[in-house]
């Protein structure tokens, strides 16, 4: 009788664990990975039109959704590419990396890094050459 009272009472503590929600534990995936999922999921979708000019997309302001500013065309055209850079309005009207641009394609890109959450900024976009006329991108903050 003891033998089945133990049982019993065995039983019973894994039941009440199992009701807990102790039974499996979920499958996390890595960080990183999480981290860009949730970052690339509340991207923007925009699209840059041809200009011989810059074109500046925003104002926007930075999150906790993303530590860098990212960028990725949406296009499968071979050869198109966007020039880019980030301003930082409360700071300067001058682009990011000494005033420079960076190409970018089809990946996601970082156009900066270890930006502050609340920080104000404008995309700044010009075509890399004329087969950019008119380009979907999402951008991610």
């Amino acid at each position: 009788m003891t033998r089945t009272r133990r049982t019993a009472t065995v039983l019973a503590a894994a039941v009440a664990l199992l009701a807990g929600g102790a039974a499996t534990p979920a499958v996390a995936q890595p960080a990183a990975a999480a981290a860009a999922t949730s970052c690339y999921g509340g991207a923007e979708s925009l699209t840059y039109h041809y200009s011989a000019s810059a074109v500046e997309f925003g104002t926007y302001t930075t999150s906790s959704r993303c530590s860098d500013i990212n960028i990725k065309l949406n296009t499968t055209a071979s050869g198109v590419f966007l020039d880019a850079c980030i301003v930082f309005v409360d700071h300067t009207s001058l682009c990011n990396h000494d005033n420079t641009y960076s190409t970018f394609g089809p990946q996601w890109a970082t156009v900066a890094t270890d930006v502050k959450d609340g920080t104000r900024f404008t995309l700044r976009v010009h075509a890399y050459d004329t087969d950019a006329q008119v380009v979907p991108f999402q951008l991610a903050y």
